[in-house]
């Protein structure tokens, strides 16, 4: 499975079993970023309704169909169950022979329920930059509790982009003895694989 990167919440997961584009963001929105003209997918999916999370717009659907399932969790955008800012799907997405995870702004610990359910996913998207989601050490502890076999962090702040409120990267890899920089902004998903956090030269 080929895992594509382009900054903030937004990834492309690609397999035999279709194209996936998850929390397209709006350009200049976060600052700094803009996703590329002719993005393309066989579906898009949103974690919420937010407009560097939303923006459909932004990737042209195929129409194909996939063989892909996916699987919703219903949670928050904060630890105060929304009042602040909302509801939050997290998506668990099946094919290609892997299970893949993005967590779009989750803002809090998840349940035992919710936990057992995301456990020992292939690839985890995680946000670690806090203000507006779980913050590093949140994210880490979560990160223990679900054990994917590799974890992508996202949602955080990097040289000339990002909102200013949230962390930079380094506040949740220091936190971490097993991360891999790779460079580009594409990662090729093998079986039997990590743990190991990956990032992305191309964002940091």
């Amino acid at each position: 499975m080929k895992i594509t990167y382009y900054g903030h919440s937004c990834f492309k997961i690609e397999s035999p079993a279709g194209s996936i584009v998850f929390d397209p963001y709006a350009d200049g929105f976060p600052r700094g970023l803009k996703l590329p003209d002719g993005l393309t997918a066989d579906l898009v999916l949103c974690s919420h309704g937010h407009d560097d999370h939303n923006a459909e717009n932004k990737v042209a659907v195929t129409g194909g169909q996939t063989d892909y399932t996916v699987e919703t969790l219903f949670c928050w955008h904060d630890d105060v169950q929304g009042a602040r800012r909302g509801d939050n799907l997290i998506r668990i997405v099946s094919g290609g022979g892997f299970r893949v995870a993005h967590l779009g702004d989750i803002g809090h610990m998840l349940p035992e329920t919710q936990l057992k359910a995301l456990h020992g996913v292939d690839a985890l998207m995680i946000p670690v930059g806090g203000y507006y989601t779980i913050d590093a050490a949140a994210a880490r502890a979560l990160v223990d509790r679900i054990e994917p076999a590799v974890t992508f962090p996202m949602h955080y702040r990097g040289e000339g982009f990002g909102f200013d409120e949230i962390a930079a990267l380094d506040s949740y890899t220091s936190l971490c003895s097993d991360v891999e920089y790779v460079d580009g902004d594409s990662y090729e998903l093998t079986s039997g694989e990590g743990p190991k956090t990956v990032v992305f030269n191309s964002f940091r």
